[in-house]
């Protein structure tokens, strides 16, 4: 079964952050040269909140706020959903789903060790299907091992 530390495993644990004083332009800066759809927002070592695109649209860009004079703790989102890497990817989605989020910081000991996003699960996924279409393709054609 996937679990949200094997994907972490495979993909990395780079995790973008900046600081609650930053400017929604400094962090959509930092989004863009890491080509990342959200950031997480910490003070002191610990997480206060995520910024994501979806905070841009609906919080700045429709409001009509100024991007480079309003600070990213104004305008990100405070409730952040957290994993474990224990977690399915099975449930993962169904908090993504539920929570009507698309990123998940995963915490190990009260550490952030990586964030998952819901592309990262549906590629899984994907991924997995491929693999059992191919095994009862072969199965079917009897180039299954038996």
């Amino acid at each position: 079964m996937d679990t949200v530390g094997s994907i972490i495993e495979e993909k990395g644990g780079d995790v973008f952050t900046v600081p609650p004083s930053a400017s929604v332009t400094q962090a959509v800066q930092t989004m863009s040269r890491r080509r990342v759809g959200a950031v997480l927002v910490c003070s002191e070592g610990r997480c206060v909140g995520i910024f994501t695109e979806r905070d841009v649209m609906n919080r700045v860009v429709l409001t009509g706020i100024d991007p480079g004079g309003t600070a990213v703790a104004d305008v990100m989102t405070p409730e952040v959903a957290c994993v474990e890497p224990g977690t399915t990817a099975v449930e993962a989605m169904a908090i993504m789903t539920e929570r009507h989020c698309r990123h998940l910081p995963v915490i190990r000991g009260g550490e952030i060790v990586g964030m998952i996003s819901i592309g990262d699960l549906v590629r899984r996924e994907s991924r997995n299907q491929q693999f059992e279409i191919r095994m009862l393709t072969d199965f079917i054609l009897g180039k299954y091992p038996g």
